[in-house]
């Protein structure tokens, strides 16, 4: 991209290394001006009034999978073990409580703690829509409407990718009606929900509103492909083969796995991506990179979870574009989903090395942001987003560590200053909000109560 026309200063910025798009460079100065980068030169002293950062500079991390409400879980669902199945038992639990004013404090602490750890996007894959008893809101979009508001006060944008969820799952008979708790998510019929859709607002400058299919168990094939249209050019999001049992209840009705059901429903390509992708074919994996749509891997949760190891290098290998997320929020670091990404494929194949830092840094930024909506972030170049996260080189865990390899040994407490769109959310590690932690105490406990 070009650099913007002449016009008022801009506001300077220098840092001792930089992650630019041909690598790590040195000495670097970046001016930012209305939220864009106006120009970055290597190799060059500060001027006079620029902020020195600490470290090495990164673009901005861009979250592509997350469900906010779920922060409200971590440390409360390791008693007894269980399965997938069992933790989303708790997470229903969880849902029946909310109500839009305790989501939006929720979301806003969820959101600062994620800008804490370097994310200046998130998308967020929402289908808690409706009251507790399934009945619409006055303003049928309540809970979006402050999903959206919450990111605002976090100081990061989003994409809100509003999700379709009609069913209850799937069985050997067919789809299963929604239950209690799910009846919160549905709208009924495809065609009710992308009405709703209609109605988001789309002209936020920190906002898109994208869609996403919650996944080929919730809804039902027939419905899918107007799902998918009417998502249009907007990003769309899906939930595939997270667990075996998904694709044996798929296979068992229709012969085929989800990902073959999608991809005859129109899904697809690079404004598409599937989450998590665990368990795949290798039919499945060709496709994916052949229509060179986007998986975003969530490594913590897959963990977390016991949902396993997904086909990542393979999926790369293919022509999928990989991305990363942190979904559930057992933990908020997307510099360990990054590390994880290439530890587990160590665990998988007892090979190392199958991410090159670059490609780990490609999927934390560039892609991450695509994916999401965002194709004028995630690059530290004139004329992209002004969004900046400086690491601390001088930390326990940084020290001594090669700027090219910090991705590798940097965690989110090494995240010293975070600007989105050329604002400073985070400085010297405190988010412009002030305690996190207690923000989300303070949300967190009436939850529960």
């Amino acid at each position: 991209m070009n650099a913007l026309a002449p016009g008022r200063q801009g506001t300077g910025y220098w840092v001792p290394y930089a992650w630019l798009s041909d690598g790590i460079a040195h000495d670097v100065r970046l001016v930012e001006r209305d939220g864009r980068w106006l120009s970055v030169e290597a190799g060059v002293p500060a001027a006079s009034g620029d902020t020195v950062l600490p470290g090495l500079a990164l673009p901005g991390l861009a979250n592509t999978h997350s469900h906010a409400f779920h922060r409200a879980l971590r440390g409360r669902t390791h008693d007894g073990g269980g399965t997938f199945w069992t933790w989303r038992d708790r997470m229903y639990a969880l849902a029946r409580r909310l109500e839009p004013d305790s989501y939006l404090a929720l979301a806003t602490a969820a959101y600062a703690e994620m800008a804490l750890a370097g994310v200046t996007a998130v998308g967020e894959f929402h289908y808690l829509h409706h009251g507790a008893d399934g009945g619409r809101y006055a303003q049928d979009n309540a809970f979006g409407l402050a999903l959206i508001a919450a990111a605002e006060q976090a100081g990061i944008r989003i994409t809100l990718l509003d999700t379709c969820y009609l069913a209850g799952g799937l069985a050997g008979t067919g789809y299963l009606p929604v239950n209690e708790v799910q009846r919160r998510f549905s709208d009924g019929t495809a065609a009710a929900w992308a009405e709703r859709l209609a109605r988001l607002p789309d002209d936020r400058p920190h906002a898109r509103v994208g869609a996403a299919v919650h996944s080929v168990r919730a809804v039902p094939v027939d419905q899918l492909a107007e799902v998918i249209a009417a998502a249009g050019d907007r990003p769309l999001h899906v939930h595939v083969s997270e667990q075996p049992a998904e694709n044996e209840a798929v296979l068992a009705r229709f012969g085929r796995t989800p990902t073959r059901l999608l991809a005859e429903a129109g899904f697809g390509g690079p404004r598409h991506t599937a989450v998590h992708a665990t368990h795949l074919s290798p039919d499945d994996i060709a496709w994916y990179g052949a229509s060179r749509t986007n998986v975003s891997f969530c490594p913590t949760t897959e963990r977390d979870l016991a949902d396993g190891i997904g086909p990542a290098s393979a999926l790369a290998e293919a022509g999928a574009v990989l991305t990363l997320g942190s979904d559930q929020h057992a933990s908020i670091d997307l510099l360990a989903e990054a590390r994880a990404l290439e530890m587990d494929e160590r665990l998988a194949g007892l090979r190392r090395g199958r991410f090159s830092p670059a490609q780990l840094v490609r999927a934390l930024t560039v892609a991450g942001h695509a994916s999401l909506g965002w194709p004028d972030a995630g690059v530290l170049a004139a004329g992209y987003r002004a969004d900046l996260v400086a690491i601390r080189l001088d930390t326990v865990r940084t020290a001594g560590a090669l700027p090219g390899q910090a991705v590798l040994a940097a965690e989110a407490a090494d995240v010293d200053t975070v600007l989105v769109d050329g604002r400073p959310v985070v400085r010297s590690g405190r988010h412009v909000l002030g305690d996190v932690g207690a923000l989300l105490g303070n949300a967190i406990a009436p939850l529960w109560a």
